[in-house]
């Protein structure tokens, strides 16, 4: 399916690995000039080069921490004017509820809520200008089913959903899109981080963690980025005109729900 991006700009943060990484592939295949954006910048400039050398188009890798002014000013300074922007943020850490302070709510509320929030105020009010625009916002399965261990990222990714239900449908009819993408479990750095905690709390190996977490998914296994690139990039296709204001759930059916 011809996407009908090519030639278009986007800015997809965290993506040296992982999720972002997906996203970002998946949109330089469909002929997307990148901004590419992670805290690292040895993985980040590999991932641009290796990207450009596959996909023909242009990659700028911009290595600041998007959670900071500084370094949201200096990926907002390269990026300029982009059609398309994906956030993406990595979760706060596991644990109960005893464990955290206020502290770490605000921290993870800077970096999984109004981070996101930000860059939409910044880029969303040119791509309405320009007349078309698509945000993905990557949160998690938890906005839909809340996961006990994961209280930080439930509380800070609730908020963002909030807000973009309202804002998304106050932009859409200057042709803007806000949606919200939610992985389940992947095979990515973050699954190993949970899978080990797993391992630890139950004094289990980490291959018998993971069995145990894909016996939960009707899938029967972790999704991999390629796939969750690939939803990214429908949703900021022109395909995707019509969705507006939506979560989208990408976990392999564990999230046992009818809405």
């Amino acid at each position: 399916m011809d996407l009908g991006i090519a030639g278009k700009r986007a800015l997809v943060c965290a993506s040296s690995k992982g999720l972002g990484r997906g996203c970002a592939e998946a949109l330089a295949a469909a002929g997307v000039d990148l901004v590419i954006n992670a805290r690292s910048a040895e993985p980040l400039e590999e991932a641009a080069r290796s990207i450009a050398e596959v996909h023909g188009v242009n990659v700028i890798p911009v290595a600041a921490d998007i959670t900071t002014d500084e370094g949201r000013a200096r990926v907002l300074e390269a990026a300029g004017a982009v059609d398309i922007l994906v956030t993406n943020a990595g979760g706060p850490p596991p644990g109960m509820w005893t464990d955290w302070d206020e502290a770490d709510f605000l921290a993870a509320l800077k970096a999984n809520m109004l981070t996101p929030i930000a860059l939409m105020k910044a880029l969303v009010p040119g791509m309405m200008d320009r007349g078309w625009g698509r945000v993905v916002n990557i949160t998690s399965q938890s906005v839909k089913a809340p996961i006990g261990v994961l209280g930080l990222s439930n509380s800070a990714r609730a908020g963002l959903t909030g807000y973009v239900a309202g804002t998304s449908r106050q932009v859409a009819g200057k042709g803007v899109t806000i949606n919200n993408l939610l992985p389940g479990i992947h095979a990515t750095d973050r699954a190993i981080s949970l899978d080990g905690g797993v391992s630890r709390a139950q004094n289990i190996s980490i291959e018998e963690a993971k069995a145990n977490r894909c016996a939960t998914i009707p899938a029967g296994r972790y999704g991999t980025a390629q796939e969750f690139g690939a939803t990214c990039a429908f949703m900021c296709s022109v395909h995707a005109g019509f969705m507006v204001g939506q979560n989208i759930l990408l976990d392999g059916g564990a999230t046992n729900s009818t809405l």
